[in-house]
C-alpha cells in the first residue's frame, strides 16, 4: 500500500474514534464563575442591566480600548441590545441581548461570542455583608462532534474571561461606594481648662527695708480706746 493511501486510511481511522468519543461527550456545558461583592444586590444590578455600563468592568472592553459598540433597543432590561467589533483575536466579534431581567436577583443574556452561541446567566445572592455574584455561559453542543470537542474545552476559554470580569466588577462597584459614602470629620480632643490660683500678695517692702503693716481699721462693733 502506498504511503499516501496509508495516511489517509490513518487520518480517517483518527476521525472515526474522535467522533465516536465525541459521542459520549456532553451535549451541554456550562462554565462558571462567582464573585463576592461588598454591596447589596440592588446597587450591582444596574450595572449588569444596563449594558452601556458595560464599558466600565466588561472583559472584552478591557482588553481593547478601541472596541466598537453598537447598542439598539431600550436603554436597559429586556430587548437590550450589544454588538461589537474588535480588531484584538483575544476579543474578536460579538454580541449580547438580555431576554430575561428579573431585578436585583437574575439576568439572562442570549450571547454570541467569537461564533459561539449560548447563554449568558448572572444570580445575584445575600452572601454576608455583601452579594455574591456568579456567572455561567452555558453552551449547547447538539449532535456536532467538533462542537462537542468545543464545549469540551469551554471552560478553559471562558473561564479565565469571566473570572477577570468579575474582579474588574467587584472593584468598580466598590470603589464608586467607597466614594459615595460621606465620611465623618475627623473630632478634635479638646484639652480640659485647669483653673490657675491666683499668686499670694506679699506685703510690700519700702526702699529702706521696713516692712509696711497694712492699718487695721477697727470693727464697728468694737469701740476705739479713749485716749
Amino acid at each position: 500500500m502506498a504511503p499516501m493511501m496509508r495516511l489517509i486510511l490513518g487520518l480517517g481511522v483518527l476521525v472515526l474514534i474522535l467522533s465516536a468519543v465525541a459521542l459520549g461527550l456532553p451535549a451541554y456545558v456550562t462554565a462558571t464563575r462567582s464573585v463576592t461583592i461588598n454591596a447589596p444586590e440592588y446597587v450591582i444590578f444596574p450595572y449588569l442591566n444596563n449594558l452601556r455600563r458595560q464599558k466600565e468592568w466588561a472583559p472584552w472592553v478591557v482588553k481593547d480600548e478601541n472596541i466598537k459598540m453598537t447598542y439598539s433597543g431600550p436603554q436597559e432590561g429586556n430587548g437590550a441590545k450589544v454588538v461589537w467589533e474588535s480588531d484584538v483575536p483575544a476579543v474578536g466579534n460579538g454580541s449580547i441581548q438580555i431576554v430575561e431581567s428579573n431585578p436585583s436577583s437574575k439576568l439572562v443574556q442570549s450571547a454570541d461570542v467569537k461564533d459561539t452561541q449560548g447563554t449568558s446567566t448572572f444570580d445575584l445572592v445575600p452572601d454576608g455583608a455583601g452579594s455574591k455574584v456568579t456567572w455561567t455561559f452555558g453552551f449547547e453542543s447538539g449532535s456536532s462532534p467538533i462542537k462537542r470537542w468545543k464545549g469540551l474545552m469551554l471552560d478553559g476559554y471562558i473561564g479565565d474571561v469571566y473570572e477577570e470580569g468579575l474582579e474588574k466588577l467587584k472593584e468598580t462597584v466598590e470603589a464608586s461606594r467607597a466614594q459615595a459614602t460621606p465620611r465623618p470629620a475627623p473630632v478634635v480632643p479638646v484639652s480640659p481648662v485647669v483653673p490657675v490660683s491666683p499668686a499670694p500678695t506679699e506685703p510690700e517692702t519700702p526702699e529702706g527695708g521696713e516692712t509696711i503693716v497694712p492699718e487695721q481699721v477697727p470693727s464697728p462693733e468694737t469701740p476705739a480706746e479713749q485716749p
